[in-house]
């Protein structure tokens, strides 16, 4: 028995408790409920780790006030409408599950707590149906893919401007416009992928569940084997697919499973394009207004590694993961392919003369 993980695991389930419950008190109508509901549900769980705890002797530590992160979050609802908060928590929720499933399997646990935990697994399933449902609802699923987009230019174009300016070091507005024109071609490029991916994913779900719907028709258990096995390929644990797959509400599962149909290729390519140029300007900008390249590129890597650091805040916020260590993780990782883009820069311009 990990007591440490166990410690970590109630303390969490507490922290979630306080936040749900802070969320509500921001929340309207239907959605309050809900956050109320989640919330006692959380503090069940915390229970269900404390007795564990105690069964090992080990008194639970005292959790009354969140976390800086978590604190955050509480903040921003206030700021901002506690539904868009609440859709962006199911990332969170779905490390919790995995980490669950792997204490089900490892922990030592007798029967009936086996039982309970299976029990906890299935509702932070729940919970991240839910918030995934809220974030369809208000479009956050388009927001964290922008997010991830800009990125992807950003950390792209920011190596092809630091390697241009070794070999053209007295030529701004030629890295400039070079760094513009692969921004383009690469947001053009990563469109039409999301394009094409998105309408690929709608014929196959299509596909999917016409077959689904045939066979809840003809042989029933043939399609809760399917479901199941679908379920297992999306990463749920195989236990808790067994379980879902025999609820009575089949066709509702069905659903779930080829909700994907519903999302729009055009939208997908708009926004993954968009966030792609957007995320590249950054390191672009400084080159149409400063006079070389050497100065323009120790801006160019500030504001590159300041948009870099508020990607990996805004991932780890909703992830449950170290801000700092993130934040620092992203930022490393670009200046990184910067440092090897600029290196391989001035190898050409040694080599081949080029810019010189």
């Amino acid at each position: 028995m990990e007591v440490e993980k166990v410690v970590s695991f109630y303390i969490g389930e507490m922290e979630d408790y306080l936040l749900y419950s802070e969320l509500s008190e921001n929340a309207k109508g239907e959605l309050r409920q809900k956050l109320k509901e989640i919330a006692e549900i959380e503090r069940f769980h915390s229970q269900f780790w404390e007795n564990i705890l105690k069964k090992h002797g080990v008194n639970p530590p005292e959790v009354r006030e969140l976390r800086g992160k978590k604190k955050l979050i509480t903040l921003l609802s206030r700021l901002f409408n506690p539904a868009v908060i609440v859709s962006l928590l199911e990332m969170g929720e779905s490390r919790t599950v995995k980490e669950y499933f792997s204490f089900l399997k490892e922990g030592n646990l007798n029967s009936e707590e086996q039982e309970t935990l299976k029990k906890i697994i299935l509702d932070e399933i729940e919970h991240e149906t839910f918030f995934s449902k809220e974030a369809k609802e208000f479009g956050l699923s388009n927001v964290r893919d922008f997010v991830l987009g800009m990125n992807d230019g950003l950390v792209e174009i920011l190596g092809t401007t630091t390697g241009l300016s070794a070999v053209y070091p007295d030529k701004p507005f030629l890295v400039g416009i070079s760094g513009l024109v692969v921004g383009v071609a690469g947001a053009l490029s990563m469109a039409i992928g999301a394009f094409v991916s998105v309408k690929s994913q709608k014929e196959v779900n299509r596909a999917l569940k016409e077959e689904l719907e045939i066979l809840t028709e003809v042989a029933p258990e043939r399609a809760r084997e399917k479901v199941k096995e679908e379920l297992i390929e999306r990463g749920v644990p195989e236990k808790v697919a067994e379980r879902l797959s025999k609820t009575e509400e089949l066709r509702n599962l069905v659903k779930i499973i080829t909700s994907a149909e519903d999302e729009s290729e055009i939208r997908s390519a708009l926004f993954t394009g968009t966030a792609y140029l957007f995320g590249a300007a950054f390191p672009v900008l400084p080159y149409f207004l400063l006079p070389s390249s050497l100065i323009s590129l120790p801006v160019s890597l500030l504001l590159a590694g300041a948009v870099l650091g508020a990607v990996g805040g805004f991932i780890a916020l909703f992830s449950g993961i170290d801000v700092k260590r993130k934040a620092i993780e992203m930022v490393g990782a670009g200046f990184s392919a910067a440092g090897l883009s600029f290196l391989f820069g001035k190898f050409l311009q040694s080599v081949a003369g080029i810019g010189v």
